[in-house]
């Protein structure tokens, strides 16, 4: 099950969470900085915004799902035991 009695999401759902969360942290601030880069604050810029942070949230949930077993091994072999 999904969602557990106390309304909390199951440990097993961890990963997929966590990488949904980032994804979309990550990739609407990058997203916004970039997109005020490139054109300025002009009108319509949420929707240059928005256009462009649906786009880079497509590619960041797979690759955060991917890359985080890698950079935790990395982690782990780079910290003092």
């Amino acid at each position: 099950m999904f969602i557990t009695g106390d309304k909390m999401i199951a440990k097993k759902y961890e990963m997929l969470l966590f990488a949904f969360i980032m994804g979309a942290f990550m990739s609407g601030f990058m997203s916004l900085v970039v997109t005020f880069i490139n054109i300025g604050f002009i009108d319509n810029f949420v929707y240059f915004w928005l256009s462009a942070y649906w786009k880079a949230f497509l590619i960041a949930f797979p690759t955060i799902l991917f890359v985080i077993p890698r950079v935790r091994k990395i982690v782990n072999i780079l910290i003092v035991k």
